[in-house]
């Protein structure tokens, strides 16, 4: 199979990810934190070193700063929700994926106010005076994504971190389809928060986020419960990251991500996205030669997009070419891809798009066959 759907999660995993969860399950697999015998020990141990090493790869204060949560879209909820409350105002972009919108829908049943700022592709400084143009005296937080699981375009967010910044305004970040190939700094961005999964660039594996904060302010908790500190008091922990992590963690998958960090760092970022990019364009080059084929997107380049694009066929419905690409054995995901609001924007909300993602493991011959397939498809439709 040509797996292409990456942007949904990355596969395969690096060489050393099954092993080192096979190592949690046989050996480490007692509750971290909670237990004073060798084998808890190896457990926290386990955490610990992830945590160590995900606030040297984002830029983290100190290990302490990141917290491990069941999803990015937890992530995200826990930095909407324990920043806003009624009467604050917040700004978001036309870009985000649902795990932004949504909260932000059900916090403004709360009496939160939200506006929406157009991205302009390839074009940052219209983009952040468009967020320039949201803010009002209640402004109190702008979050947008990084770049677009539909169109991958990226948004200037060094740019709009220092407008906020500017305007003291706190600032947070979606990070889910650029984590791994960007270089994501908190101290570059001026970022509070930074929220990714594990199982995308990051190349861990599913059930885990990360919550990177860069702010001394204090996150009101969306989750309470207990945190093996501290448990003689009903109340949650004043400190980080007790404060934010109730519950027993996924360390099979901390172990997994801290695995997918190492093998990023041995690669290079640089080079990582260098490969992506050179195939996405190969793909992005011979669908704009296709008649029958839309895109939605300029050619992408490194500054304005992340490696990934989304097209249509004309005539040919979008979940119905990826059944076809499918029965030749090339995985692709078609529809509205979990972001109404980015497909309002782009004018495609009726029809969806078909995407494609490559990874490091993504070959030039794979995106040969895949090229030959969609003209295939296209030419016999």
């Amino acid at each position: 199979m040509i797996y292409l759907d990456n942007a949904a999660t990355t596969w395969p995993k690096p060489r050393g990810t099954a092993a080192a969860i096979a190592e949690v399950l046989s050996a480490r697999g007692a509750n971290p934190g909670r237990g004073s015998y060798r084998m808890a020990e190896l457990s926290s141990e386990t955490v610990y070193q992830c945590r160590s090493h995900a606030a040297e790869f984002f830029g983290a204060k100190s290990p302490e700063y990141v917290i491990f949560t069941p999803s990015c879209t937890h992530a995200i909820n826990y930095a909407l929700k324990g920043v806003l409350s009624a009467g604050d105002h917040v700004i978001i972009s036309d870009m985000e994926h649902n795990a932004v919108t949504r909260p932000v829908m059900q916090l403004a049943k709360r009496g939160v106010q939200f506006s929406v700022a157009h991205v302009h592709e390839c074009d940052p400084d219209a983009t952040v005076s468009e967020f320039r143009r949201k803010m009002r005296v209640n402004t109190k937080l702008i979050f947008c994504t990084h770049a677009s699981n539909v169109f991958g375009i990226k948004l200037p967010v060094e740019q709009i971190g220092d407008l906020a910044k500017r305007n003291g305004l706190l600032f947070g970040v979606d990070c889910a389809q650029s984590a791994g190939t960007a270089d994501l700094d908190l101290r570059r961005l001026k970022a509070d928060y930074l929220c990714m999964p594990a199982h995308k660039g990051l190349y861990g594996i599913m059930g885990l986020g990360l919550l990177v904060i860069g702010s001394d302010k204090r996150l009101n908790t969306v989750i309470e419960g207990g945190t093996g500190s501290l448990s003689g008091i009903n109340t949650q922990p004043d400190f980080l990251p007790d404060r934010l992590e109730s519950g027993t963690l996924n360390v099979p998958a901390i172990a997994a991500l801290d695995v997918g960090m190492s093998f990023i760092g041995s690669v290079g970022r640089e080079r990582l996205e260098q490969h992506e990019m050179g195939l996405i364009r190969k793909a992005y080059d011979a669908i704009a030669a296709m008649p029958d084929c839309e895109l939605y997107t300029a050619r992408p380049q490194s500054e304005t997009h992340v490696p990934l694009l989304s097209f249509n066929i004309k005539g040919i419905a979008s979940d119905e070419a990826a059944v076809r690409l499918g029965e030749n054995e090339i995985a692709v995901r078609a529809g509205l891809h979990c972001a109404g609001e980015a497909h309002r924007a782009m004018g495609t909300q009726s029809t969806g798009t078909v995407r494609i993602c490559p990874s490091v493991f993504t070959s030039g011959e794979e995106i040969d066959r895949f090229i030959t397939v969609l003209g295939d498809i296209v030419t016999g439709k």
